[in-house]
């Protein structure tokens, strides 16, 4: 057989193989934000140029000296994941490097919230940027949204085994679905759609008041629901309702399983409606925006009639629409400084961010599907508890769930609250308040952005420490990859043959 597993003792060349690809593929993703550097002659030309080759030369050099015909050893697939994006940030890292006066480390945290679609900056002035780091910047967002690993699947020699077992190790939720029976052809089925998504966005955002730079900035980070914008005050800067519902409508098409889009777009309409877990997500959304508003208008605080519609004006039901969608699906993108709004409406925000997108979407957070059957998996205990003798199995969208299913859901919650818990822990630590702690944690692991504090909708993560930067940096690739992928390199069992 050509191509085997190697059982005899652990290799790194197939993994360095991996990292050489998709290198390969970051080098030849910055060549275009170089050209819009070169079409608006902004200076940065030559940081991109630089980093473009070093990144093309290392890659080109390790895929040829790195290519075998040995299938990766499920070992090898999850280190080659959880060092993908580690070396996409390091080498994506360079074109900021050169071309400002940022620490190495600050680059690697812009490089790192870009890739997994954090959206969190440590930069005070974002219009000062050259157009071509602005772009490359808001490129990474559409380049890690539906994966690196995935477009490495698509258009690499990866396919086969190694591609299902890759595909399978980055995608999110805990099932990934398979459109086609061949994972390559998935993946080109579920990148084309992203593609089509995105240009349509881009079309109508350059409709409006954006120009063709921003329009495509913008859609960048709509589809990866990232949240990196081309201004200081991010959408809130257009100051359009257009702009804000063409964004809300693509938020919540970007926080939707890409295989419903697939099925959407060959007039399938029904598999919306017929999904549990769509179901379940929207409604959230909508009793949250209802609630939302609610409070705005009926605080407490209010004692008027008048001064409740004063309230209203200024948090108007678009802002409040706008943020819920934000925060549920982990975009981002600031539209109302909601650090300005109710207690409530504050915590209720904070609530979303840990549910986030769908599974099969650009979405981080713990995703709907593992919310809808933890949910069902403690109805059936309590119903256990009752008839103890009954065969109780746990159901979702008219199947039975595994218990290789409700394991991995169980597993994920218990990881998912330890590395909560502790990075809040870490930086309070470091003098940080409880709230600003709090929400920088959740916003790292669940790849929002913003948080409340000194982290909230206006501020940014420039003031954390280098310690600092380097600890939520690497939260925030856990929380892309789903914990999972990653913590499973520190158990001592995996390394053993």
């Amino acid at each position: 057989m050509s191509k085997n597993y190697s059982t005899k003792r652990f290799s790194l060349l197939p993994t360095l193989n991996v990292l050489a690809a998709l290198t390969l593929f970051i080098g030849i993703s910055m060549g275009f934000s170089w050209l819009v550097s070169l079409a608006y002659g902004d200076g940065d030309s030559k940081a991109l140029f630089a980093s473009m080759m070093i990144t093309l030369a290392v890659g080109g050099v390790g895929y040829i000296f790195t290519r075998h015909n040995h299938v990766l050893a499920p070992r090898q697939v999850f280190l080659s994941v959880s060092l993908s994006w580690i070396s996409a940030s390091f080498f994506g890292a360079l074109p900021m490097f050169f071309a400002t006066d940022l620490s190495y480390t600050d680059c690697f945290f812009e490089a790192m919230s870009g890739f997994t679609t954090t959206g969190a900056s440590i930069l005070t002035d974002i219009e000062s940027l050259p157009h071509g780091l602005l772009f490359w910047r808001s490129f990474t967002h559409w380049l890690g949204g539906m994966g690196i690993i995935v477009f490495t699947v698509t258009v690499m020699p990866l396919a086969g085994r190694s591609g299902t077992l890759l595909f399978a190790a980055e995608a999110p939720g805990p099932v990934s679905d398979k459109i086609t029976p061949r994972i390559s052809e998935t993946a080109k089925l579920l990148y084309g759609v992203y593609v089509l998504i995105s240009i349509t966005e881009f079309i109508l955002l350059w409709l409006g008041p954006m120009d063709w730079f921003d329009s495509a900035c913008h859609t960048f980070g709509t589809m990866a629901t990232g949240g990196f914008s081309t201004k200081n005050a991010s959408i809130a800067h257009f100051q359009s309702a257009y702009v804000d519902w063409v964004i809300i409508i693509f938020m919540v098409l970007a926080g939707t399983n890409f295989s419903l889009h697939y099925f959407g777009l060959h007039g399938k309409f029904i598999r919306y409606l017929k999904s549990r877990e769509w179901q379940f997500w929207m409604s959230i959304m909508v009793m949250a925006m209802v609630l939302v508003s609610a409070d705005l208008y009926y605080s407490a605080h209010y004692q008027t009639d008048g001064e409740a519609i004063q309230a209203l004006k200024a948090a108007p039901v678009r802002q409040v629409v706008f943020q819920v969608v934000s925060i549920i699906t982990t975009t981002g993108f600031v539209t109302a400084d909601f650090e300005q709004w109710s207690t409530y409406a504050q915590f209720m925000l904070f609530g979303l961010m840990f549910i986030g997108g769908m599974a099969g979407s650009t979405g981080g957070g713990i995703k709907a599907i593992r919310i809808l059957l933890f949910t069902k998996m403690a109805i059936t205990e309590l119903r256990r508890m009752i008839h103890p003798r009954a065969y109780l199995p746990i159901k979702l969208r008219n199947q039975f769930v595994d218990d290789d299913a409700i394991r991995n859901t169980t597993t994920f919650l218990l990881f998912f609250m330890v590395i909560f818990v502790g990075l809040a822990f870490f930086l309070t630590g470091f003098g940080h308040d409880l709230v600003t702690s709090t929400t920088a944690s959740v916003s790292m692991l669940c790849n929002i952005g913003p948080g409340l504090a000194e982290v909230g909708p206006t501020d940014n993560y420039s003031f954390f420490s280098d310690i600092e930067k380097w600890f939520m940096a690497f939260v925030m690739m856990l929380g892309r990859l789903e914990v999972l992928t990653v913590v499973v390199l520190f158990n001592r069992h995996f390394w053993r043959s």
